[in-house]
């Protein structure tokens, strides 16, 4: 049986922060595929390529969210040298969305 791909939820709590998250065609700033914000405690992920228009594929998707999820528990950790580190997250996050994808209930 295959795993079922996993659903963005609209809210999340990482530590004591409630964040929204918003899922819009195109990111505004180049080249982004999403954000987290910590001050206003949202979590955007773009759909689709603001440079070459291309729409991400849903795994791409769940990647980019996981990715800022990560960005997110960094930094209620105070682990601001993880969370600076691009090459760290991006390898988490991808590690997490193939484990997650591939998990049985």
């Amino acid at each position: 049986m295959a795993a079922a791909r996993a659903a963005i939820p609209r809210k999340m709590r990482i530590g004591s922060k409630q964040y929204s998250i918003e899922i819009l065609e195109t990111m505004k700033e180049k080249r982004r595929m999403a954000h987290i914000s910590y001050t206003a405690q949202t979590i955007k992920i773009g759909r689709r390529s603001n440079v070459t228009s291309r729409k991400f594929t849903t795994d791409e998707v769940q990647e980019s969210f996981w990715h800022e999820v990560i960005h997110g528990i960094l930094h209620d950790m105070g682990r601001d040298t993880l969370n600076r580190s691009e090459q760290f997250v991006n390898g988490f996050a991808h590690r997490l969305t193939k484990a997650i994808k591939s998990a049985s209930f």
